[in-house]
């Protein structure tokens, strides 16, 4: 059972702020959702930042290998891994300084949201950006 309730008035400010996406998970292969779904938070104004293995350059982006690796700041760290990695990638962002963790859909880890939030980061949990975008009218 989740713990977990997303704010509804957090969702609106990230998707409406312009701000820098860490998306991690993020390769050129438009078969992953990942592809879609970083284009459309490309498409409402913010700066994505790949982040994968392969550090491949995606929708013109630089991609880079891991969080540490990304320089500057970082908004948003989305995440499209599985549930079991993704309490290390929130993790890394808690240490990298990101202002909030977006776990995509389907993917839940209790205890990293917990941990995010008392580091001070926004969480979001199993929802998507494209998912609350059109529900606010956005994109």
């Amino acid at each position: 059972m989740s713990t977990h309730t997303n704010d509804p008035a957090t969702i609106e400010r990230l998707l409406r702020t312009p701000g820098r996406w860490a998306v991690v998970g993020l390769s050129d292969n438009p078969a992953r959702t990942a592809y879609r779904i970083a284009s459309y938070v490309q498409g409402l104004g913010h700066e994505i930042v790949p982040v994968h293995p392969k550090a491949e350059t995606v929708h013109g982006a630089t991609g880079y290998a891991s969080l540490a690796e990304v320089p500057g700041e970082i908004d948003v760290v989305d995440v499209f891994v599985n549930s079991d990695l993704a309490g290390g990638v929130v993790d890394e962002a808690i240490t990298r300084g990101a202002k909030a963790v977006w776990l995509q859909l389907g993917v839940i880890d209790e205890a990293a949201a917990a941990r995010a939030r008392e580091a001070g980061l926004d969480v979001v949990m199993d929802t998507c950006p494209a998912i609350e975008g059109p529900r606010l009218g956005l994109g």
